[in-house]
């Protein structure tokens, strides 16, 4: 990382982000999607409530059960997105493989943020007039027989705001019991990826991600995140005792906001998943959780909770490593 060890003045915060989009081209003006390796670094207090002026957000989390047809599952996540915005939603999130979630030989073939799935979900963001974290689709990858699993982030307009490319991949190997290697069809993404929404610094991530800490702690500090997203596929047998335990703990240790999406119910054979999707504040405590079924919950992020947390447990500004 380029790097300055002293903590930066907002001025100087604020020209990071309005960085250049991935093409070189024009600043983003609505949201900024930023690459951690291209902030600076900063001291350990990580996050800047000067340069944020939001209060509160009101976000949705939608649980749904993708199966093997892209069109039945794309009709039942606008079902939902049009209800959560109903509901008075700023922001929506889904959850993982929202396109779908069926057997390898019947998946439609992958295709870029700007093919079907894409625009399906930005026009949907732009006739509602809200913010959309698209769960993750099925993304053309760098060769034939691999994809990326990635998040696309719009903001009011339709606009792409951010994408973020799972970066952990399951890989595991038991003799006589499981083999599974997600990376022999899925590439592993390279960048965190935090976007700010309307003032709410959103840190991306999906599903396996959970279990490595050390990502959401960068998305907390040198990212500045007050809300952590994970939309997510989680299978039932690891859900029922790893999902909420893991959520919460992501909540607490960084001090943010949790939002999770996840997959519920059968899927392929042999695939089933937990469901429950929830909010979480920075203290642990599930704000809303959604029960088993495709569903969703609406809950007020109120940003004051977060800046008092901060302040009267100041975890993050203790740190020494």
């Amino acid at each position: 990382m380029p790097g300055a060890s002293a903590r930066r003045s907002p001025p100087e915060l604020d020209r990071w982000l309005g960085l250049p989009d991935a093409s070189g081209g024009e600043t983003r003006a609505a949201a900024t999607a930023v690459l951690l390796d291209e902030f600076p670094a900063t001291a350990h207090c990580g996050w800047p409530p000067s340069t944020r002026t939001l209060a509160a957000m009101r976000v949705a989390v939608c649980q749904l059960n993708s199966r093997d047809d892209r069109e039945a599952n794309l009709a039942a996540a606008e079902t939902l997105i049009e209800r959560a915005a109903g509901a008075g939603a700023d922001l929506v999130l889904l959850p993982e493989y929202v396109d779908y979630l069926g057997p390898g030989a019947g998946m439609p073939a992958p295709e870029s943020a700007a093919g079907r799935v894409g625009g399906f979900f930005a026009a949907a963001a732009r006739r509602l007039g809200i913010w959309l974290i698209a769960g993750s689709f099925h993304e053309a990858g760098p060769d034939p027989d691999r994809t990326w699993n990635t998040t696309l982030v719009f903001d009011r307009s339709g606009t792409l705001a951010a994408s973020y490319r799972k970066i952990h991949l399951y890989d595991v190997e038991i003799p006589g019991r499981v083999s599974y290697r997600e990376s022999a069809t899925v590439a592993p993404g390279e960048q965190p990826v935090v976007v700010d929404v309307e003032g709410l610094r959103v840190g991306l991530s999906i599903c396996y991600d959970l279990r490595f800490p050390e990502l959401y702690r960068q998305l907390a500090t040198v990212g500045a995140a007050h809300l952590l997203v994970v939309p997510a596929a989680f299978m039932m047998h690891t859900g029922r005792d790893h999902w909420e335990v893991l959520l919460r703990a992501r909540a607490i240790e960084n001090q943010c906001f949790v939002a999770a999406a996840g997959q519920t119910g059968d899927h392929e054979p042999g695939r089933t998943c937990y469901g429950r999707s929830m909010v979480i504040d920075p203290w642990g405590t599930v704000l809303s959780q959604v029960p088993d079924g495709p569903g969703l919950a609406v809950t007020d992020i109120d940003l004051s909770c977060l800046d008092r947390i901060r302040a009267e447990l100041p975890s993050l500004a203790n740190r020494r490593l």
